[in-house]
């Protein structure tokens, strides 16, 4: 029997135009297995390695950062200590820190010893991934899960949460102790921007179990994007964004505040996969968030976002007062203020296609 045809009447070859997706409509039901298989160098890092990193001649540690890491990949991917196996009458493993300003090329670097050690041997999350990890399977069997690898990354070593900051001390001493290489680079407080300095002695006074293990490597230079960090991008008309998102393949809509009660329902672990299949997020009605147990969990997707290169079209009031004043001075401003100036370069490519359409 034949399949009836799917365009109306009178068509011809023209297929009707693709009603946007919802975020709001997925439940997306994640396996341990692929929680770990994502623990890779995003998708703008992908193809990165140390050969594509282009030192500073001005900035001399950036090129001696390179040299060190590739000589912590070799001795990783040489030997060293059986992973998995607690012992400790082998070598220390590797464990270098990252120190340096904004857009000096930490993540590229974490990235390129990544793939120099080999995606199969080595772990790639931001300090968030990794709690959420430890949230969604148990700290034992993460551990066990880690501990297979030969080297653990962590970009964005988060130092204003005291509580994940002590689980995930507890995570790298337990992995160092089986003999894990680890690599960290950590967030800059938003007054500190392009500035050049970091903060190496709290990373390491948070960390102190550990910290006489952690070799700190100095990456000193300029934001090599020379770009305004959006922190304010404004809104677009609500009836832009729905006309804008209508058609595109692989486009959602959704009213914010209604996507800010479905993230409430879904683990963070699961943001990524909320984004499968996604090209392009549209928002409407944009408002400030309203507390801040909501406003951590965006920043959660909007760090999946920005992994992904996924372009979003903020309606509303755009990123404008998205997050209060005592957000922004308290405990975890730098979490936000890495939300918003991710989310004002997505924000700045969805309205680029906005104008491209018009």
């Amino acid at each position: 029997m034949t399949a009836p045809d799917p365009r109306p009447a009178g068509s011809g070859d023209a297929l009707p135009a693709q009603a946007p997706g919802s975020l709001t409509g997925r439940q997306p039901a994640v396996p341990p297995e692929r929680l770990l298989a994502e623990l890779v160098p995003p998708r703008h890092f992908a193809g990165e390695s140390f050969d594509t990193y282009v030192p500073d001649a001005a900035h001399p540690s950036q090129r001696a950062a390179v040299e060190r890491l590739r000589a912590v990949a070799r001795a990783v991917t040489s030997g060293g200590a059986p992973r998995g196996i607690f012992r400790r009458s082998r070598p220390t493993p590797a464990a270098v820190y990252l120190d340096g300003g904004f857009g000096v090329g930490k993540t590229h670097l974490l990235a390129s010893l990544a793939h120099a050690v080999g995606t199969h041997d080595a772990a790639f999350g931001t300090f968030v991934e990794y709690t959420n990890l430890v949230g969604a399977l148990g700290f034992l069997p993460t551990v066990e899960a880690l501990a297979a690898k030969k080297l653990v990354c962590i970009d964005e070593f988060e130092l204003d949460d005291p509580g994940d900051t002590v689980l995930m001390s507890r995570l790298l001493r337990e992995l160092a102790d089986r003999g894990v290489a680890l690599a960290a680079t950590s967030n800059t407080l938003p007054e500190s921007l392009g500035e050049g300095r970091f903060a190496a002695d709290d990373f390491l006074r948070e960390i102190q179990a550990l910290a006489a293990r952690f070799e700190v490597l100095r990456v000193d230079g300029d934001d090599y994007r020379h770009r305004a960090v959006v922190t304010d991008a404004e809104g677009l008309a609500d009836a832009a964004v729905r006309a804008a998102v209508a058609g595109v393949r692989g486009a959602t809509l959704d009213a914010f505040p209604d996507l800010l009660d479905h993230l409430a329902r879904v683990h963070p672990s699961r943001y990524g996969a909320l984004l499968d299949g996604v090209e392009l997020v549209g928002l409407t009605g944009v408002v400030p968030v309203p507390t801040q147990d909501v406003a951590l969990r965006l920043v959660v997707l909007v760090d999946r976002l920005y992994d992904r290169d996924v372009p979003v079209l903020l309606g509303g009031g755009g990123e404008h007062d998205l997050f209060s004043a005592d957000m922004l001075t308290g405990g975890y401003r730098k979490k936000y203020y890495r939300a918003l100036s991710r989310l004002g370069a997505l924000a700045a490519d969805g309205a680029a296609r906005v104008v491209a359409a018009g």
